[in-house]
């Protein structure tokens, strides 16, 4: 029987069609089956976005410190200075400064700096005469010193009434121990000079509780920082970015 030739065209046709489809002759990378080209004829890949729902990544937080002593840092603070003790009955503590930053959050700004605290350490609730440095977030306002002003935006009150003579609980002498202070604002009225002794939470509960020049051993109540240390925390702290101190023992400040 004579072939149809119209008959076979359109058969070929179609499995030739077929055979496309099922080739996949379309380019995956790309729609429509056109591939894009870059420089030197390379694929251009398509830059990463991110998945839909995806979140930004939290700012960071000030490394070991816990739920309820980052509690007590009020959102308006971008400034803290903080004092970590080695133990709860330690001496000696490690100072470093940290800032916030809008995106990234906390970030540090100094170098860890060695430090001294009170003889017999820390306590949550600080009594006059008990040899320990407070434990918790307290302002850092106002400073002064024997020596002028390094250059702070604190308010700063230069008198000869900052002299500390005599020796400290190793024998070291504390002459130049208030060349330059900063009142820790723990029972006294912010906006004062240090010196001033108004104890709003009653006198046996303490107070003239300072950041102050190292003098090579333990302090009855404050924290003292080296001499080019405590220059320098006085001409980086900030009255605009509300500082503090976070101060206290490992444990305690982790709760």
């Amino acid at each position: 029987m004579p072939v149809n030739n119209g008959a076979g065209r359109r058969a070929l046709l179609g499995a030739v069609c077929a055979a496309i489809l099922l080739g996949g002759c379309a380019d995956p990378q790309s729609p429509g089956g056109r591939r894009p080209e870059g420089k030197g004829g390379t694929v251009s890949p398509s830059p990463a976005s991110p998945a839909p729902g995806a979140s930004l990544p939290r700012p960071a937080e000030i490394p070991a410190l816990g739920p309820a002593t980052r509690a007590r840092i009020e959102p308006t603070t971008e400034q803290a200075l903080v004092v970590m003790g080695d133990g709860r009955d330690s001496d000696r503590s490690t100072a470093v400064l940290y800032e916030r930053d809008p995106v990234r959050g906390w970030q540090a700004v100094s170098t860890p700096w060695p430090a001294h605290n009170a003889l017999r350490g820390w306590t949550d609730h600080h009594r006059a005469g008990d040899l320990r440095s407070p434990i918790g977030v307290f302002g850092l306002r106002d400073a002064g010193g024997r020596l002028p002003d390094p250059g702070t935006r604190l308010p700063y009150d230069r008198t000869e009434e900052f002299n500390m003579p005599g020796t400290g609980f190793l024998g070291e002498p504390l002459e130049g121990s208030f060349d330059h202070v900063i009142a820790i604002d723990y029972n006294r009225t912010p906006g004062t000079t240090p010196l001033d002794k108004t104890r709003p939470l009653g006198l046996d509960k303490g107070g003239g509780v300072w950041v102050h020049v190292d003098h090579g051993g333990p302090t009855r109540a404050c924290i003292s920082l080296p001499r080019e240390r405590m220059r320098q925390l006085l001409q980086a702290l900030d009255p605009d970015k509300n500082p503090v101190i976070v101060m206290g023992d490992t444990v305690a400040l982790a709760r």
